[in-house]
């Protein structure tokens, strides 16, 4: 009894020690990779801009002039329908009278919820499923790899339309959609880095000490893909708000929900995109520089660890 207590206790300190030793790993390739980021001024310039949006989302519900639908009259007591820019409302107001500028606002803490938290499900799970296809290879690689061929043949939008048609429309079962399709092209690269990966020395040396496959994966496989997962986290963000986006333009978003597609859809199905400009630009514009400001970070730090790429 006490050899088998001796024995559960060294197990847990090994489980331990496992751990601590990967949370060091990963400190030290999240410090690594920092430095590399930092080399990158299109990267960094990238960065600025997802960061403006994130502190605006985070303040929008403190600064914020008005309720997203909050009715805005005008002196004779009538809706102040299509008004143009003023120091009252900075931004104009739409067809219904709402705050152009507050739905703005608002509309960022959609798009960055979505962007992120799509974006991070995107490399979990590409991450897990590409780190175990390429680990264990043979029927196990097979299956997965089989698995992202027949994924990639579903249409994205088409998908998540039937999704939130079944499901209802809300933010997160757009969320949803995006974790289920956007992954196949993070599991493919992450896949062809650890058939590499496995092969190593020093992974060799670890199997032959004892260690187990989850140990392997996690301490020495996973700090050196993790580069590339933030990788193709960064271009999901993009990829996230545009399809959160292009589905509240089509009307299948939460027309509660003060996003910058619904406002977009709103100024089309109204025809006020050719008269009605600062209910159309500011939207249009913010979507096109967080897109833009994913792609610089992706782009960036990609020229800096491919060196093929400083070469073009």
């Amino acid at each position: 009894m006490n050899e088998e207590t001796s024995r559960s206790t060294q197990k847990r300190i090994e489980t331990k020690k496992g751990w601590r030793r990967f949370l060091q790993n990963l400190r030290r390739t999240a410090r690594e990779q920092a430095s590399v980021f930092v080399q990158s001024k299109m990267a960094v310039a990238g960065l600025i801009i997802i960061t403006f949006y994130i502190l605006v989302a985070l303040a929008a519900p403190y600064i914020v002039p008005y309720a997203p639908y909050e009715r805005i009259y005008a002196a004779d007591g009538s809706w102040a329908s299509l008004q143009p820019p003023t120091l009252a409302n900075p931004l104009g107001t739409t067809e219904a009278a709402h705050d152009v500028l507050s739905q703005l606002l608002l509309g960022a803490r959609i798009a960055m919820f979505v962007g992120l938290l799509g974006a991070f499900m995107v490399a979990v799970i590409g991450t897990t499923i590409g780190v175990i296809a390429g680990y264990y290879g043979g029927w196990v690689d097979e299956v997965v790899m089989r698995s992202v061929d027949i994924l990639y043949g579903l249409p994205f939008i088409p998908f998540v339309i039937v999704l939130v048609t079944v499901l209802g429309a809300s933010v997160w079962n757009i969320i949803l959609g995006i974790a289920l399709l956007y992954w196949l092209s993070t599991a493919r690269v992450i896949r062809s880095e650890v058939l590499t990966v496995r092969e190593r020395p020093y992974v060799e040396a670890a199997r032959a000490a004892g260690a187990s496959d989850f140990r392997i994966m996690t301490v020495h496989i996973l700090p050196n893909v993790i580069p590339l997962s933030a990788l193709y986290a960064a271009i999901a963000v993009g990829y996230s708000i545009v399809a959160q986006a292009s589905i509240a333009f089509l009307g299948f978003g939460d027309p509660s929900v003060p996003s910058w597609g619904v406002m977009l859809q709103r100024a089309f199905v109204t025809q006020s995109f050719g008269t009605a400009w600062w209910w159309v630009i500011p939207p249009g514009l913010s979507i096109t520089l967080v897109v833009t400001g994913a792609y610089l970070v992706g782009r960036g730090y990609e020229e800096v660890v491919n060196p093929q790429l400083q070469e073009q």
